[in-house]
């Protein structure tokens, strides 16, 4: 009965190979497909084009909204000189912004596809997870929650400058409305200091009538107005796509631990299901 042991797990061995042999492509594109990641590939696409929508709308539009400040809100380049430092500061800030997502965005598509193929091979029983591979995980559900966070901060940011421009838009809309019926125009002012964009001294600081309306027909205007619009959205798909980061992180981190215990369970559990 011994002798005959060898042979037989040979034979097994031979036949598996066999059967690997035959498998066409569609069973093997079936496969590699099964341990792709999509939650994390879903994400990644949305981090990047959110992240470009944001850095590169908003890098436009910071520099359209100080032209216009410059040409009819505050003529004294003193009197903007703190706003200006601002303004080139983050917009250094959108190129680091803009870099380390990239990179960062990589990493979580490589680190997703690394868990989902751990996971799958941690059921099939083929090879333990080890404690440095957990914890790297665990290392990026926490960055992962903490740029969630601050991007919750930078999309709440972003959209003070839409509703800015939007009351502007706003103003101006209702004083060429003929339903609106106003006998004077020069009464309708905007006045930017009131928001603290530039300090109370500065000249003229205020938009009345016609020149308000001159300034809403401005390619400036009209530019930046849209920009922000686009940019926050961009911060918005950028914070969902970092959400979808953490839940499929924490899902496969979660998965990884309870199986580390010697659990198993039938159920194919993975990101990519």
């Amino acid at each position: 009965m011994d002798g005959t042991k060898p042979v037989m797990e040979s034979t097994t061995e031979e036949n598996q190979e066999e059967r690997e042999e035959s498998k066409g492509c569609f069973e093997c594109c079936i496969k590699c497909l099964g341990g792709v990641p999509y939650a994390s590939l879903v994400a990644t696409i949305l981090c990047f084009s959110g992240v470009a929508l944001f850095c590169g709308c908003g890098h436009v539009a910071l520099t359209g909204t100080l032209t216009m400040l410059e040409n009819h809100f505050s003529q004294i380049t003193t009197d903007h000189a703190t706003l200006t430092i601002v303004i080139q500061t983050m917009q250094y800030v959108i190129y680091g912004i803009a870099s380390f997502f990239f990179v960062y965005g990589i990493i979580l598509l490589a680190e997703g596809f690394y868990t989902t193929s751990a996971v799958k091979k941690e059921l099939q029983s083929q090879f333990k997870t080890t404690v440095c591979g957990r914890c790297i995980t665990a290392t990026f559900v926490f960055l992962t929650y903490i740029l969630g966070l601050a991007f919750l901060g930078i999309f709440g940011f972003s959209a003070i400058p839409v509703f800015l421009f939007y009351n502007m838009w706003t103003t101006c809309a209702a004083m060429k409305s003929p339903i609106a019926n106003i006998t004077d125009p020069d009464s309708i002012c905007v006045d930017v200091r009131q928001y603290g964009i530039i300090p109370w001294n500065a000249t003229p600081g205020k938009a009345c009538g016609s020149t308000l309306g001159d300034i809403c027909s401005t390619s400036e205007f009209y530019l930046s107005f849209h920009l922000y619009i686009v940019a926050c959205a961009g911060a918005g798909a950028t914070l969902i796509a970092l959400l979808i980061y953490m839940m499929a992180t924490t899902y496969n981190y979660a998965v990884l631990k309870f199986m580390s215990h010697g659990g198993r369970r039938s159920t194919k559990f993975s990101e990519s299901y």
